[in-house]
């Protein structure tokens, strides 16, 4: 099977780039402690810092793209990785097709590849006005009610737990040309054409100076399925940076947990929690780590969940096509399914997931800039940390030796804070309450607009700037976020060159 594999994508790779990524900074990684639920002083900076992957860490010089293979990938892992990055690159086409391999698309879908919305393996995009389509983004959707231990959220009856704006059918592929041929109108239609009119406002510091900040008002046009009703529950979520999931997930369960303080017996005003979800793979209820409210256990189920909802492509973890049981033309649809009853095998789903298992992060910039060094000083003093957790020491995997035992600087505690009601959905995800939401990793933040353009922060997209996300933070970071507000603007201005040097 894997020789046909190969024999598959070998259409598809081109160029693939084999040369041991290598990193200008000689210093150790390896940290001294050999936990990172120990006590940890900060007031010190360690060379392990400047490389926050460990010894994954890839150089910025030259850098174009978070679709780089960890340094330390072994030469033998190289073709697995970049057959996978050629597969999360492919676009998918409608079902049938002489090839067997890459059809199956939709019938309703996001995206037609995975890296159109990842781009550069990077964040997606939110429009700036409301012209324009959403097109790297996506719309989460639920009504209020009890979720099953496998869900997570109650799915809306019509049009599930996602709004997918495009569909296979000939009546969308020629909406701007055919919009009044009748003969168009019985093909499976998008659920609805997402639009976002930003709401704007200003913030004005204590000092005077001025902040633009913005906010997203959803406009949903060309109902495909019927209305969508009082009730609705929807979120506004923006494609995530990829590079660095491998390292997260060797992150032990215990060091999770030690940073978790639920009820907030230390009184500090932080009660991070876990989320715990529903693992498909496994059929047990586990603590999740990824997704914007943690409400993902693994790369593999974020892989396969966002095939089948982004692009329509079915797995053995997620069979299912992404079509509710209201829609009966989408269920009609000719499928791509092989012989076993899925349009994505498991050997190629395993190449995708190591592609995104072996993403490095990049090395640090400005490390010595005064500017930056001070503001390293302020992030503490603030409190940032409390949330964004610094470091880590990933546990060993038989499997995956070279990501094991790195020491890691992502800042992010992996855990659900209540962020307040600025920036609530009000939508549950398992234990996550509408208001909960994953410390974000800041690894790569200052970058991610010189690789794709991107300048989308946070869940929805709405803060330009890593001053607008602080400034949209609230509940457990309120007290964080007041002193930020208090700095005078030269410490201000240099917390913010530090995260961007993250």
């Amino acid at each position: 099977m894997k020789a046909l594999v190969y024999m598959v994508l070998l259409a598809l790779i081109s160029g693939c780039n084999n040369t041991n990524n290598t990193n200008n900074n000689t210093n150790d990684s390896k940290q001294t402690t050999t936990t990172a639920s120990a006590e940890h002083d900060y007031a010190q900076a360690t060379a392990s810092e400047n490389r926050p992957g460990g010894d994954t860490t890839v150089s910025i010089r030259p850098f174009a793209s978070f679709e780089q293979p960890a340094a330390n990938l072994p030469q033998a892992l190289r073709p697995d990785f970049h057959a996978g990055k050629a597969l999360a690159n492919q676009p998918w086409i409608k079902a049938p097709t002489v090839t067997r391999m890459r059809d199956g698309l939709g019938p309703l879908y996001n995206s037609r590849t995975c890296l159109m919305c990842h781009i550069k393996g990077g964040k997606g995009f939110v429009p700036d006005n409301g012209d324009i389509p959403m097109l790297s983004s996506l719309v989460r959707l639920s009504i209020p009610g009890d979720a099953s231990k496998h869900d997570g959220v109650v799915p809306h009856p019509l049009y599930g737990d996602q709004i997918q704006g495009q569909s296979t059918s000939l009546a969308h592929q020629l909406r701007h040309s055919q919009k009044d041929n009748k003969q168009l109108r019985h093909d499976v239609a998008p659920e609805a054409y997402v639009f976002i009119d930003w709401q704007e406002s200003d913030f004005h510091y204590p000092d005077g100076h001025r902040v633009s900040l913005r906010k997203p008002q959803l406009r949903f046009e060309n109902l495909g399925y019927g209305p969508l009703g009082d009730n609705i529950l929807t979120s506004l979520r923006v494609a995530p940076s990829l590079h660095g999931m491998g390292l997260l997930e060797l992150i032990t369960e215990s060091d999770i947990l030690a940073n978790a303080d639920e009820h907030d017996q230390n009184r500090d005003g932080i009660s991070g929690r876990v989320n715990r979800v529903w693992d498909p793979e496994h059929q047990t209820t586990v603590v999740g780590r990824f997704g914007w409210k943690s409400n993902k256990p693994s790369i593999k189920v974020q892989a396969a969940a966002a095939f089948n909802g982004d692009v329509g492509i079915t797995t053995s973890l997620f069979p299912d096509q992404p079509c509710s049981p209201q829609q009966q033309t989408c269920l009609q649809q000719e499928n791509g399914n092989d012989a076993n009853g899925v349009e994505l095998a498991d050997e190629l789903l395993h190449l995708v997931v190591n592609f995104n298992r072996n993403l490095a992060p990049v090395e640090r910039r400005n490390i010595n800039d005064p500017t930056v060094i001070k503001g390293r000083e302020y992030f503490y003093q603030a409190g940032c940390h409390a949330c964004h957790h610094p470091n880590y020491i990933t546990r060993n995997n038989d499997d995956f030796p070279h990501l094991s035992e790195q020491s890691i600087w992502p800042y992010s505690d992996l855990l659900l804070h209540d962020m307040g009601p600025d920036l609530a959905d009000q939508r549950p995800d398992f234990l996550a309450t509408g208001s909960e939401w994953r410390t974000a990793p800041l690894w790569g933040v200052g970058i991610q607009q010189q690789v794709n353009g991107s300048n989308a922060l946070l869940h929805d997209g709405r803060a330009r700037t890593v001053e607008e996300a602080i400034l949209w933070h609230g509940g457990e970071a309120s007290a964080a976020r007041g002193r930020f507000i208090r700095y005078d603007r030269a410490r201000r201005e240099a917390l913010l060159a530090f995260v961007n040097s993250l």
